[in-house]
Order: C-alpha cells, then sequence, then structure tokens
C-alpha cells in the first residue's frame, strides 16, 4: 500500500487544496491548509507526485482512507488465481488403460483451472523411435477431451517429449 505523505511531513510552501467533498478551495498556502484541516479535524494529504508543483492536497480522515484500501487489497488477493502448472509422466510403452487413467487425471487438474504438462521420457532404442511416443503424445490428447487447448504441442528436447495443456478460456 501506497503511503501518503500527511499533515506536517509537507514540505511545500503552497498546495492546491480540495475538499473531502471534492470542492476546489484553490492554491493556498501549505499553513492554511493546514490551520483549515485542523478546523474540520481532517488530515491533510499529499495526493500528488513529488514532481508537481503546487502540489495537491486532499482533506480526508486517512485512518478510514487506509482502513479502507487494505480492505481493498485483501479482497484483490482473495479473488486472485494462481494457476499451477501440473506434471503427468507417460511412457512409450504404456499400455491403454494407464494413458486412459492418466488421461482421467488430467482432465481433473483442467477442470480445477491449472495447466498440465505431460512428459514422455525415451530410453535406451526407444530414441530411435521417437514417433511411436509422439503417436502416444496424441492419443493422450484426444483422451483428454474437450475444454483443453494444447499450448504446445508435442515436441521432443533431447530424451524428452511434452506437450503443454490449459483450461480453455472462458468468453
Amino acid at each position: 500500500m501506497k503511503e501518503l505523505i500527511i499533515n506536517e511531513r509537507i514540505r511545500d510552501r503552497e498546495v492546491r487544496l480540495i475538499g473531502e467533498d471534492g470542492t476546489q478551495y484553490g492554491i493556498i498556502p501549505a499553513s492554511e491548509a493546514r490551520r483549515i484541516a485542523e478546523e474540520k479535524g481532517l488530515d491533510l494529504c499529499k495526493v500528488s507526485p513529488p514532481d508537481v508543483t503546487p502540489a495537491t492536497c486532499k482533506l480526508m480522515d486517512y485512518g478510514k482512507y487506509r482502513y479502507d484500501q487494505q480492505k481493498r487489497e485483501k479482497e484483490q488477493r482473495k479473488n486472485q488465481r494462481i494457476v499451477e502448472l501440473k506434471e503427468v509422466r507417460l511412457s512409450a510403452t504404456i499400455d491403454i488403460g494407464d494413458t486412459k487413467r492418466i488421461a482421467a487425471q488430467t482432465a481433473k487438474f483442467i477442470a480445477e483451472g491449472n495447466k498440465v504438462k505431460a512428459s514422455i521420457r525415451l530410453k535406451g532404442r526407444q530414441q530411435s523411435h521417437p514417433e511411436i511416443a509422439v503417436g502416444i503424445m496424441k492419443d493422450y490428447i484426444e483422451m483428454v477431451g474437450e475444454g483443453v487447448v494444447v499450448e504446445k504441442a508435442p515436441t521432443q528436447e533431447g530424451r524428452m517429449i511434452y506437450t503443454i495443456l490449459a483450461p480453455q478460456t472462458k468468453k
């Protein structure tokens, strides 16, 4: 939360003063603005950036303002959704039943709103036939079903073949 400069900490000679209801007082000396704030039982808060002259100040209840800001930030944090990247591993020699089970698990991850990275590690002679592993990966993607976007198509990097699946965005 951004802290405002208030009351005696304002070092400017003249300020542009705005009342608590939005009324414009114009450009007045800072001491006069502090006196007005004291009379009304409010705080004088500098709301303009540091390089602006004359500084813009507003009459407000600073404690209430801070409370409202903290409440708003807490609400924003509560509504924030963090997308995780889950990883599932397949094999070049995986059976259809295991592929279905992993596809069902992936569909559950996608339904929760997470991304999924599916990978196959090629071992030994499997490296000479990566097209078999790519075919398994494509079958797996079909089994996952609707509501899935293939963010990265199955690609080979060294001994690994992987793909990234994400939930379809709601329009």
